[in-house]
């Protein structure tokens, strides 16, 4: 929740919607003949049903083949399963079809990934959900889950000789052709990780069916050749022992609970942070947001910084947010985080206390009481941002809305990170690809809705360090979607750094 607005339009955290396409939407078509084949009966059935495509891209509905309409039911209870983090990833295999291999046709018989060949086997407890999941590394460059064009779908260079010297002797050989479908946390590198998976087994890959839900899961449909029999069982069989030989790199981000999880179920536990808001004096409000606005408060006789929900606007996604932004302030400790105090998470009176920043915000000594800095405060208030970010980075967290307007200053004028309503932990799970921030400090990355991790931070510093030597207002001659735009298209006049000397500067102040 952005609580310092700098003008109209400067967060953007849209929301992902689903509807039909024109005036046809295929999801009717799914339910009318899921409820001619027996389903539907209860009463929620529907809801539930919009409820899942709801959380997928539109480019899903275009994959549903209506004549295998019980395939979203699959899907379905896949990404249910999912939730289970013992259970992750879970699979699900079947056969489809025999296809043969004659190279005059083999072209035209490339099966899709929603063929309407039944199933032979569903998915189990026992077979279709492996109890292992998939690793996250997050100090490599990420690869957009979606972008397929770097893997090789086409059949292996070494199986291809195969079949040729197969249709020499043979004037046709039927080849049987399965569907692999994951579901797991979404994450960086998974696309190569779970093809480095199926290639393990001896699989092709002949098409790859990749989405992410809005909230944080995959679910990715692999048609693959490669298994001589149809029988699945066999294959369920590889499988396991395929994820068991990677178990270690799973293991490190999905085999327990994300950091996150396990802050918010140990916290509860204890419930040493729980704040009785009877207790709470509420003074001056000291800032606005779209959700909720921050005033100055009184807590045991200490001056806090307290952060309200309105309580119109809770929904399911901003109580989570809330959930999460607890859950990192459980977790830091540092002299340049605002320090946390406790929260009141008894919906809907939803409220996060703070220790309370007298000093006020950078943007504000900037801009609104238009102090030039001179090079020793300028390098002060750098070397305390750094020291704070540093230590996020450190502990995996990416705050992923860095700016003047989240820099508090004490009484002692020690600047602080502040405002995590949209941070994340880099080992929670989803690639992060949503326009998230404030468009004046937004990386290029985040602005083109493309895979970034701690390097769109560093971006946002680049941008702060700027304007402390500036005392500018980033791109001031521009409007925050006229100064996204530029940056995007690499073609504004204002000084940025790149990635990699930016991570320089940071860390040589940092070191200081």
């Amino acid at each position: 929740m952005d609580f310092f607005v700098e003008g109209v339009g400067e967060s953007s955290s849209p929301p992902r919607t689903l509807s039909g396409f024109g005036n046809y939407d295929v999801r009717n078509d799914v339910y009318n003949r899921l409820v001619e084949n027996g389903h539907g009966q209860e009463a929620e059935f529907r809801e539930q049903l919009d409820a899942h495509f709801n959380r997928l891209p539109p480019s899903y509905l275009l994959d549903v083949n209506i004549d295998r309409a019980e395939d979203v039911l699959l899907h379905q209870k896949l990404l249910a399963l999912a939730r289970d983090p013992s259970k992750r990833p879970v699979y699900n295999i079947r056969f489809l079809e025999h296809i043969s291999t004659r190279m005059d046709d083999r072209d035209q018989q490339i099966i899709s990934a929603h063929s309407s060949i039944r199933p032979s086997s569903p998915a189990s407890n026992g077979e279709a959900e492996s109890s292992h999941k998939r690793a996250r590394d997050c100090a490599a460059e990420f690869e957009p889950c979606s972008k397929l064009e770097d893997l090789n779908l086409d059949v292996g260079k070494n199986s291809k000789e195969v079949t040729d010297n197969y249709s020499q002797m043979h004037e046709q050989l039927s080849i049987p052709v399965h569907e692999v479908i994951f579901s797991a946390i979404d994450k960086p590198k998974l696309l190569s990780q779970l093809s480095a998976l199926l290639s393990d087994i001896g699989l092709n890959i002949r098409e790859a069916h990749v989405f992410s839900t809005t909230d944080g899961y995959s679910l990715d449909v692999f048609v693959v050749d490669g298994w001589p029999v149809e029988d699945t069982h066999g294959l369920y069989e590889a499988m396991e022992k395929a994820v068991a030989r990677s178990e270690g790199s799973w293991s490190r981000s999905l085999n327990s609970h994300t950091t996150a999880e396990k802050a918010i179920v140990g916290e509860a536990k204890s419930g040493d942070w729980e704040i009785d808001r009877r207790l709470l004096k509420i003074g001056d409000r000291i800032a606005s947001g779209s959700c909720g606005d921050l005033y100055h408060g009184v807590y045991l006789g200490q001056d806090v910084a307290v952060k309200i929900l309105r309580s119109e606007h809770l929904n399911d996604a901003l109580e989570d947010e809330f959930a999460q932004e607890v859950a990192i302030l459980r977790q830091v400790h540092h002299k340049n985080v605002v320090r946390f105090i406790g929260a009141c998470t008894k919906s809907p009176h939803l409220w996060i206390v703070t220790e309370y920043m007298p000093g006020g915000s950078l943007y504000d000594y900037l801009h609104k009481n238009h102090n030039m800095l001179d090079l020793s405060q300028l390098l002060k208030f750098a070397i305390d941002v750094c020291k704070g970010m540093e230590y996020l980075h450190r502990n995996n967290i990416i705050h992923r809305d860095l700016k003047t307007a989240n820099l508090l200053m004490d009484t002692h004028d020690v600047v602080k990170v502040a405002d995590f309503g949209v941070a994340r932990f880099l080992n929670q799970g989803g690639v992060m690809t949503a326009e998230t921030g404030t468009y004046r400090w937004m990386a290029p990355e985040v602005i083109n809705h493309q895979p970034y991790d701690q390097k769109a931070d560093v971006f946002s510093f680049s941008i702060v360090l700027w304007e402390l030597v500036t005392a500018k207002v980033p791109y001031d001659a521009m409007t925050p979607l006229q100064a996204a735009l530029g940056v995007r298209q690499e073609c504004t006049g204002i000084l940025h750094f790149s990635w990699y000397s930016t991570r320089s500067v940071s860390l040589c102040l940092t070191q200081q």
